[in-house]
Protein backbone atom coordinates (compact mmCIF):
# COMPACT_ATOMS: atom_id res chain seq x y z
CA UNK A 1 0.00 0.00 0.00
CA UNK A 2 2.99 2.33 0.86
CA UNK A 3 4.50 1.62 -2.34
CA UNK A 4 1.23 2.52 -4.24
CA UNK A 5 0.75 6.00 -2.42
CA UNK A 6 4.36 6.56 -3.55
CA UNK A 7 4.39 5.70 -7.16
CA UNK A 8 1.09 7.63 -7.12
CA UNK A 9 2.96 10.77 -5.70
CA UNK A 10 5.66 10.30 -8.03
CA UNK A 11 3.16 10.00 -11.10
CA UNK A 12 1.93 13.29 -10.30
CA UNK A 13 5.30 14.70 -10.42
CA UNK A 14 6.21 13.63 -13.61
CA UNK A 15 5.10 15.71 -16.88
CA UNK A 16 7.53 15.27 -19.11
CA UNK A 17 8.46 12.34 -20.41
CA UNK A 18 11.27 10.83 -22.57
CA UNK A 19 10.21 10.00 -26.51
CA UNK A 20 12.12 7.15 -25.96
CA UNK A 21 13.97 5.07 -23.11
CA UNK A 22 16.78 2.37 -23.58
CA UNK A 23 17.06 -0.42 -20.87
CA UNK A 24 20.72 -1.94 -20.83
CA UNK A 25 20.59 -4.88 -19.45
CA UNK A 26 22.51 -8.46 -18.93
CA UNK A 27 22.35 -12.29 -20.10
CA UNK A 28 22.31 -12.96 -16.17
CA UNK A 29 19.35 -10.29 -15.66
CA UNK A 30 17.51 -12.70 -18.13
CA UNK A 31 18.23 -15.71 -16.39
CA UNK A 32 17.23 -14.07 -13.13
CA UNK A 33 14.29 -12.40 -13.84
CA UNK A 34 12.94 -13.53 -17.29
CA UNK A 35 9.39 -11.82 -17.12
CA UNK A 36 10.31 -8.68 -16.00
CA UNK A 37 11.08 -6.89 -19.63
CA UNK A 38 7.48 -7.74 -20.28
CA UNK A 39 6.63 -5.69 -17.26
CA UNK A 40 8.67 -2.76 -17.46
CA UNK A 41 7.26 -2.24 -20.94
CA UNK A 42 4.10 -2.16 -19.62
CA UNK A 43 4.90 0.82 -17.01
CA UNK A 44 6.49 2.47 -20.36
CA UNK A 45 2.92 1.82 -21.92
CA UNK A 46 1.05 3.12 -18.85
CA UNK A 47 2.51 6.33 -18.57
CA UNK A 48 2.66 7.13 -22.30
CA UNK A 49 6.05 6.52 -23.55
CA UNK A 50 5.98 6.16 -27.38
CA UNK A 51 9.16 4.03 -27.72
CA UNK A 52 11.17 1.52 -25.86
CA UNK A 53 14.11 -0.61 -26.21
CA UNK A 54 15.88 -3.14 -24.00
CA UNK A 55 19.10 -4.32 -24.80
CA UNK A 56 20.22 -7.46 -23.40
CA UNK A 57 24.08 -7.65 -23.37
CA UNK A 58 25.14 -11.25 -24.58
CA UNK A 59 28.15 -12.49 -26.26
CA UNK A 60 25.98 -15.38 -28.13
CA UNK A 61 22.09 -14.18 -28.78
CA UNK A 62 21.28 -18.30 -28.95
CA UNK A 63 21.93 -17.59 -25.27
CA UNK A 64 18.85 -16.16 -25.05
CA UNK A 65 16.64 -18.27 -26.77
CA UNK A 66 15.34 -20.23 -23.72
CA UNK A 67 13.66 -16.94 -22.76
CA UNK A 68 12.45 -15.53 -25.66
CA UNK A 69 8.31 -16.47 -24.58
CA UNK A 70 8.92 -14.26 -21.54
CA UNK A 71 10.30 -11.41 -24.36
CA UNK A 72 7.41 -12.24 -26.81
CA UNK A 73 4.57 -11.60 -24.31
CA UNK A 74 5.32 -8.01 -24.99
CA UNK A 75 3.58 -8.92 -28.05
CA UNK A 76 0.18 -8.79 -26.44
CA UNK A 77 0.00 -4.88 -25.70
CA UNK A 78 2.21 -3.59 -28.17
CA UNK A 79 4.74 -3.36 -31.24
CA UNK A 80 7.51 -5.79 -30.73
CA UNK A 81 10.18 -5.66 -33.18
CA UNK A 82 13.05 -8.23 -31.82
CA UNK A 83 16.76 -8.20 -33.27
CA UNK A 84 18.89 -11.31 -31.93
CA UNK A 85 21.70 -12.92 -34.07
CA UNK A 86 20.54 -13.58 -37.54
CA UNK A 87 17.07 -13.31 -36.05
CA UNK A 88 14.39 -10.35 -37.31
CA UNK A 89 10.65 -10.59 -36.36
CA UNK A 90 8.07 -8.00 -35.67
CA UNK A 91 4.49 -9.12 -34.10
CA UNK A 92 1.72 -7.44 -31.87
CA UNK A 93 0.65 -3.72 -32.21
CA UNK A 94 0.90 -0.27 -30.11
CA UNK A 95 3.92 1.39 -28.22
CA UNK A 96 7.04 0.15 -30.14
CA UNK A 97 8.93 -1.82 -28.31
CA UNK A 98 12.96 -2.93 -29.59
CA UNK A 99 14.49 -5.85 -28.15
CA UNK A 100 17.96 -5.87 -29.64
CA UNK A 101 20.03 -8.97 -28.13
CA UNK A 102 23.63 -8.80 -28.21
CA UNK A 103 24.30 -6.44 -31.02
CA UNK A 104 27.32 -4.28 -30.48
CA UNK A 105 27.34 -0.49 -31.43
CA UNK A 106 30.67 -0.54 -33.22
CA UNK A 107 30.01 -3.57 -34.89
CA UNK A 108 26.90 -1.37 -36.05
CA UNK A 109 28.96 1.54 -37.68
CA UNK A 110 31.87 -1.08 -38.91
CA UNK A 111 28.59 -2.04 -41.23
CA UNK A 112 27.96 1.49 -42.07
CA UNK A 113 31.25 1.92 -43.34
CA UNK A 114 31.13 -1.56 -45.01
CA UNK A 115 27.85 -0.71 -46.88
CA UNK A 116 28.77 2.56 -48.07
CA UNK A 117 32.03 1.10 -49.27
CA UNK A 118 30.71 -1.58 -51.19
CA UNK A 119 28.32 0.76 -52.71
CA UNK A 120 31.00 2.99 -53.77
CA UNK A 121 29.69 6.35 -51.94
CA UNK A 122 32.06 8.92 -52.34
CA UNK A 123 33.75 9.98 -48.91
CA UNK A 124 32.93 13.29 -49.88
CA UNK A 125 29.28 12.22 -49.11
CA UNK A 126 29.36 10.96 -45.92
CA UNK A 127 28.22 13.48 -43.16
CA UNK A 128 25.88 12.41 -40.44
CA UNK A 129 22.74 12.19 -42.58
CA UNK A 130 24.44 9.59 -44.99
CA UNK A 131 25.33 7.44 -41.34
CA UNK A 132 22.27 7.59 -39.69
CA UNK A 133 20.35 6.60 -43.34
CA UNK A 134 22.90 3.03 -43.09
CA UNK A 135 22.12 2.65 -39.09
CA UNK A 136 20.37 -0.68 -38.21
CA UNK A 137 18.61 1.12 -35.39
CA UNK A 138 17.31 4.37 -36.36
CA UNK A 139 16.40 5.94 -32.94
CA UNK A 140 17.96 8.45 -30.33
CA UNK A 141 17.08 7.43 -27.18
CA UNK A 142 16.30 10.60 -24.84
CA UNK A 143 16.83 8.38 -21.20
CA UNK A 144 19.29 5.24 -21.25
CA UNK A 145 18.74 3.36 -17.90
CA UNK A 146 20.94 0.65 -16.40
CA UNK A 147 20.28 -1.15 -13.19
CA UNK A 148 22.91 -2.89 -11.02
CA UNK A 149 26.32 -2.63 -11.09
CA UNK A 150 27.63 -3.53 -13.87
CA UNK A 151 28.77 -0.95 -16.65
CA UNK A 152 26.99 0.35 -20.27
CA UNK A 153 27.60 -1.53 -23.44
CA UNK A 154 28.93 0.19 -26.66
CA UNK A 155 25.06 -0.16 -27.93
CA UNK A 156 23.84 2.99 -30.18
CA UNK A 157 27.16 3.97 -29.30
CA UNK A 158 26.44 6.98 -32.25
CA UNK A 159 22.87 7.55 -31.64
CA UNK A 160 23.10 8.13 -27.77
CA UNK A 161 25.67 10.54 -28.05
CA UNK A 162 23.19 13.20 -26.67
CA UNK A 163 21.03 11.18 -24.35
CA UNK A 164 20.49 11.38 -20.46
CA UNK A 165 21.92 8.23 -18.34
CA UNK A 166 20.61 7.58 -15.45
CA UNK A 167 22.40 4.43 -13.44
CA UNK A 168 19.80 2.93 -10.73
CA UNK A 169 21.89 0.78 -8.07
CA UNK A 170 19.10 -1.19 -8.00
CA UNK A 171 19.56 -4.85 -9.60
CA UNK A 172 17.03 -5.88 -12.91
CA UNK A 173 15.61 -8.24 -10.45
CA UNK A 174 14.93 -6.00 -7.87
CA UNK A 175 13.76 -2.92 -9.93
CA UNK A 176 10.45 -1.53 -8.66
CA UNK A 177 7.61 0.89 -10.49
CA UNK A 178 9.02 3.68 -8.39
CA UNK A 179 12.67 2.80 -9.34
CA UNK A 180 11.01 3.50 -12.65
CA UNK A 181 9.55 6.58 -11.93
CA UNK A 182 12.33 7.75 -10.03
CA UNK A 183 14.06 7.28 -13.29
CA UNK A 184 11.85 9.37 -15.05
CA UNK A 185 11.58 11.97 -12.04
CA UNK A 186 15.51 12.56 -12.53
CA UNK A 187 15.15 12.65 -16.09
CA UNK A 188 12.70 15.96 -16.55
CA UNK A 189 14.90 17.88 -13.69
CA UNK A 190 17.46 17.63 -16.13
CA UNK A 191 18.72 20.55 -18.67
CA UNK A 192 19.21 18.43 -21.70
CA UNK A 193 22.05 19.93 -23.77
CA UNK A 194 22.99 17.77 -26.39
CA UNK A 195 26.51 18.69 -26.21
CA UNK A 196 26.20 22.68 -26.22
Amino acid sequence: MIYWLYEQLLLRGISSLPEHLCFMITEQDMVDAPEKMAEVAGWCRDVGIPGVTFHISTPNATRIDPFLPFICRIADFARLELHGGDREEVMGVGMKVHVAIGHSGREEISACIRRMAEEGIDPERVDEGLIDSYLTFRYTPDLVLKTGGSHLTDFLIWQSVYSELFFSDVNWRLFRKVDFLRALRDYQSRKRRFGA
